[in-house]
């Protein structure tokens, strides 16, 4: 077998990020010739059922990955996605797959993590918390602009020309950073979006604006985030470019209050990084206050530009709720609430605990989380800056901080910096709830903590993003 080679597989199993598992196709050896490993073949693009010819993209010595070429037969849990960009963009590698295997599939493979990263046994995992709407559902929505369009197969297949090949408006196909696919709509957002998504186009086209160039670093157009706030109905538009322009911000403002009387915020954000990030070294406000608000349960949040709050309101309610049901509060409690961004999981406790400390290190976020402590008259929430990649435990001793009895992680999908890791079994509370969005990395840091005096009670996967391969966790451990 080698690199490009085509294989009739036959897909038993689904894995972690989305890829079938082949069968097992030969046996390889280990180097003493006395313990033989399975070989199997990773291929995107597959369901258990299925049977493929795949292309191998990449060997290693005991598993292979590929793509899909054909459907020699097609797997029964197939059905029709509803996107006409399915399979293209990549955004959703499940929308093809009925709803009740998707969450069977997620809940598996929260099991194999904890099992084989992990090495935990006789897990208990409770039953997903699935969710009620599965389109729709995101509350933001990230496009970027290029000047390379990527083109679909009947394009490229047409003796037409094509007109606007350097202006695209949408998402990135996978594995390329410069090429975008340009879509008119996305089943993940609401339909005002895609009106809003449309709308930016024809705008910057019309006025002959250029999108900017990651290679050549030249045009003006970087990225269109739109925030939207389901039980508010307000929305924030955020167009993140390369330079100011008055007159250009003027009349983009003037036509989006005259088209869309939703949106309650119009933002510039001036990004003259030549990396592609999507927030800039400043903001322009057009119109409106720069922010929105949305509801988890009662509490009020204030959403910012560039501050990070759950993608999907309805489901985070359903998290924070597992995370509070792990925690059994008696309501005497100090927690430590870490990454605790702009202060949605503290402000929701807070009538169950004593007193929060919250830690985090964007300083806009921290802003947010004071904001949204005053909305919310929560007395005994603290937000504190602090970078957890490194050590925290100065500052508690600097601010001569009680000790937790509860601490409360919610990472990024890197998982916790072992620094972190290490205070936390310094400091020794009582409990820990972790919530993560990737369990893989998860797995990894709950070893660790389980190494360092505590055991691993109960979990429970939450599904905040269906028909995509994303899982988001809970974990309980006591000491």
């Amino acid at each position: 077998m080698k690199k490009g080679d085509l294989l009739e597989l036959e897909i038993s199993g689904y894995a972690f990020e989305g890829k079938g598992v082949a069968k097992i196709i030969k046996e390889v050896h280990s180097l003493d010739n006395t313990e033989p490993k399975k070989f199997v073949v990773f291929v995107d693009g597959s369901f258990p059922g299925d049977i493929v010819l795949a292309r191998i993209t990449k060997i290693r010595k005991s598993y292979a990955e590929a793509k899909v070429k054909t459907f020699i037969k097609k797997s029964p849990l197939r059905i029709d996605a509803k996107c006409k960009y399915f399979g293209i963009c990549g955004g959703c590698k499940a929308q093809d797959l009925d709803y009740e295997q998707q969450i069977k599939f997620k809940q598996e493979q929260v099991k194999d993590l904890f099992e084989r990263i992990g090495g935990f046994q006789n897990l208990e995992i409770q039953p997903l918390v699935r969710a009620d709407k599965i389109f729709f559902y995101r509350n933001k929505m990230e496009y970027s602009f290029s000047d390379k369009r990527w083109l679909k197969e009947d394009e490229i297949s047409s003796m037409q020309e094509i007109p606007d090949r350097a202006f695209a408006l949408g998402l990135h196909i996978p594995g390329m950073f410069d090429k975008v696919l340009d879509i008119d709509g996305c089943w993940l957002q609401s339909d005002i979006s895609n009106n809003i998504l449309n709308f930016t186009r024809a705008f910057f086209k019309n006025q002959q604006i250029l999108p900017y160039s990651s290679q050549k670093h030249t045009g003006f157009l970087r990225n269109l985030v739109i925030k939207q706030s389901f039980l508010n109905n307000e929305i924030m538009v955020n167009l993140v470019v390369a330079e100011e322009n008055e007159r250009l911000f003027m009349l983009c403002g003037e036509s989006f209050l005259n088209s869309f009387p939703l949106v309650t915020t119009l933002i510039f954000n001036i990004n003259k990084k030549l990396s592609q990030v999507a927030y800039g070294d400043y903001e322009i406000i057009s119109y409106g206050s720069g922010f929105i608000y949305d509801f988890i349960d009662k509490w009020k949040f204030r959403i910012s530009a560039n501050s990070f709050f759950q993608t999907n309101t309805a489901q985070a309610e359903k998290l924070f709720k597992t995370a509070m049901e792990f925690a059994e509060f008696n309501g005497n409690e100090i927690v430590y609430d870490l990454y605790s961004g702009s202060g949605t999981i503290p402000i929701f406790i807070s009538e169950k605990v004593k007193r929060i400390y919250g830690f985090e290190n964007v300083e806009s976020a921290l802003a947010d989380a004071a904001a949204n402590v005053s909305l919310n008259n929560v007395l005994n929430y603290e937000p504190i800056l602090a970078d957890l990649n490194k050590s925290f435990l100065p500052i508690i001793d600097e601010k001569k901080l009680p000790k937790p009895d509860v601490i409360i992680a919610d990472p990024p999908r890197s998982g916790m910096n072992p620094k972190t890791v290490k205070d936390i079994l310094e400091l020794m509370p009582k409990k820990i709830v972790y919530i993560s969005c990737n369990p893989a990395t998860q797995a990894r840091d709950v070893k660790l903590l389980c190494d360092g005096g505590y055991q691993l009670i109960k979990l429970r996967p939450v599904d905040m993003f269906p028909h995509t391969y994303h899982i988001e966790n809970v974990a309980l451990l006591t000491k």
